[in-house]
């Protein structure tokens, strides 16, 4: 017990240095937090430049609560409870394997280091976004999930800032069920991860832009805001009574898996989810409705 402990207190002390060493270096390309800032602006400014719905304000409804919400989730997160829960889960995993004389560098089916730089980040991109889609499945089918998933879905105005508007709980959904995938295919170094989550970090910002784009044949490969829209649409057809557009970063899981739907141009669709009328407006009371329903 003390050494899980110890983990939680030295991933504490040690993101929070992180964190600090983030704000204050600005010398690295991989800095999380410059990076976060400069997508989103470069983003907003295509908004701006481009919008799909002209008569949307540049501050669009939820502006700042949802710009909020991508630096609480994005930062803040991590220090109150994702890294401390990750090391610990993580050892807790290796300690079981341990006791049956497994560990997971018994498990990994190759190092990344073996392969050539772009095969290692294709796959870790890959497997990582496969995964992804269909733990975001989960949160539509699982009426309990579905409860924390709400609160991305209460989006009433789309916008960059709307890719990051997530209930805490979801990372910690995502996270458990990716861990072992993922850990299968280690030894990726921390500039690996990085290209691979500001890669993703761009495309989930401009898939809730305000931008009527789609990337011509590239539409079957990337998901785009022109898909992402029905995503959050609040009429669902009777066929996909659950949702659809479920990609994250790729949609060709969806044509794969015949979740996709784009009947036309949903520029102007209502967007939310039945009952989003009575959903709480402010950050404390949307992070606390899931607990108070059943």
């Amino acid at each position: 017990m003390d050494k899980y402990l110890d983990i939680i207190k030295n991933s504490y002390s040690g993101y929070w240095n992180y964190l600090k060493h983030e704000l204050i270096s600005v010398n690295h390309w991989d800095n999380y937090f410059y990076g976060l800032i400069i997508i989103s602006l470069v983003v907003w400014g295509l908004e701006i430049l481009f919008p799909w719905r002209k008569n949307q304000s540049v501050f669009r409804k939820d502006f700042w609560l949802d710009t909020f919400y991508m630096f609480f989730n994005f930062f803040i997160l991590n220090l109150i409870v994702l890294i401390a829960l990750s090391n610990t889960a993580a050892v807790f995993f290796n300690d079981i394997l341990n006791t049956i004389g497994l560990s997971l560098s018994n498990l990994q089916l190759f190092n990344a280091n073996d392969l050539p730089k772009w095969l290692g980040l294709f796959i870790l991109f890959i497997v990582n976004d496969f995964f992804q889609w269909n733990t975001h499945r989960l949160l539509h089918r699982v009426p309990f999930l579905w409860n924390f998933h709400k609160v991305h879905h209460s989006v009433k105005e789309m916008g960059f800032a709307a890719h990051l508007r997530y209930h805490w709980m979801e990372p910690v959904v995502y996270n458990s069920l990716r861990y072992i995938p993922l850990a299968l295919i280690a030894n990726y170094s921390a500039q690996d991860i990085a290209i691979v989550h500001f890669f993703n970090i761009t495309i989930g910002h401009l898939n809730h832009a305000n931008l009527g784009w789609n990337y011509g044949f590239l539409k079957y490969i990337l998901n785009n805001p022109k898909m992402h829209i029905w995503h959050h649409a609040k009429q669902l057809p009777k066929h996909l009574k659950y949702g659809m557009n479920y990609g994250l970063t790729l949609s060709i899981w969806d044509y794969i898996f015949k979740t996709n739907y784009i009947p036309y141009s949903g520029r102007d669709i209502e967007l939310g989810f039945e009952g989003d009328e009575a959903f709480p407006k402010d950050f404390i009371n949307q992070e606390l409705y899931p607990l108070t329903k059943k």
